[in-house]
């Protein structure tokens, strides 16, 4: 027999207490009414090396019949770590369906920053910059902040030389989340010269399943042809009408060129009206501008 909804509120009621009393000042809420709860773990106790944040959205299925959704915030975490600490995330769930796991998935987080600290990876280099990253394997899809280095922003308005291959992935940057009313609003940005880089880092973006599964994933693109003196410039609204025509609007408005602007939205059950308008464009506007 299914799980009714008064259990399964038990069920995180119960859940979240065990959590607060094993985990103490680790574990944080983050706002009771969403239901959003943010546990830092470490690899020990006295002195931390490695140290990780696992943000956790319980849904109202959860744990019966949805997983909650979550987010692995540490800024050494990318690439090739973060894909293998998500399938270990998604396994566990998947052999404990219906059980609740967020002991199991701390636990698990802790193992692994266990390891780390007992091989010889070399401890975490927090200031290492977002170009370091992209050269490492050009996964680097951690959803949440990345800071944009002064040179990056150089960039945008740089024309490649024609030597140089348009059709590489430029660099990706990902902007800081907003969130409001249960809907969440991120920016990722490129630096592009050709259309052809514009379909590359969408394709690449889409391969990313957060991303693939926004509600909406609005994005404008300014190029500048130096040899015509105009601009080449499009945007797509993905559902959220105007929205498109709006963002390449900012992006006159703030004369940037040669680059791409893709704002996601993860729609959340409440109505924003106009106000989705306002984060878009901030959160468009925040990227470019740092």
């Amino acid at each position: 027999m299914a799980a009714s909804d008064t259990e399964r509120a038990q069920q995180q009621i119960d859940e979240i207490e065990a959590l607060s009393s094993i985990y103490g000042d680790d574990w944080c809420v983050v706002d009771e009414d969403e239901k959003i709860y943010c546990i830092k773990i470490s690899d020990c106790l006295d002195q931390p090396k490695w140290t990780l944040c696992l943000q956790v959205i319980l849904p109202p299925g959860y744990p019966t019949a949805e997983p909650p959704i979550y987010q692995l915030n540490a800024p050494w975490l990318r690439g090739q770590d973060y894909t293998e600490l998500a399938n270990s995330l998604e396994e566990i769930y998947v052999q404990n369906l219906g059980e609740s796991i967020l002991y199991l998935w701390v636990e698990k987080i802790r193992e692994v920053l266990v390891e780390k600290a007992q091989s010889s990876d070399p401890e975490p280099d927090i200031k290492k910059t977002t170009e370091e990253v992209d050269e490492d394997d050009g996964d680097d899809f951690l959803l949440d902040y990345q800071p944009i280095q002064e040179d990056q922003i150089k960039m945008l308005n740089y024309m490649t030389s024609e030597s140089q291959e348009d059709e590489e992935l430029p660099p990706i940057h990902h902007g800081n989340p907003i969130t409001d009313r249960r809907s969440t609003f991120q920016a990722h940005l490129a630096p592009v010269v050709t259309t052809r880089q514009v379909k590359r880092v969408l394709e690449k973006l889409y391969e990313n399943k957060k991303i693939a599964s926004a509600t909406h994933n609005i994005y404008a693109y300014r190029i500048y042809c130096e040899d015509k003196q105009t601009f080449l410039q499009d945007c797509e609204d993905d559902g959220e009408t105007a929205a498109g025509g709006r963002l390449l609007h900012l992006m006159q408005i703030l004369n940037v060129h040669n680059v791409l602007v893709v704002v996601s939205r993860w729609y959340g059950g409440i109505l924003l009206g106009p106000d989705r308008f306002k984060h878009i464009n901030n959160c468009a506007r925040n990227v470019l501008v740092e």
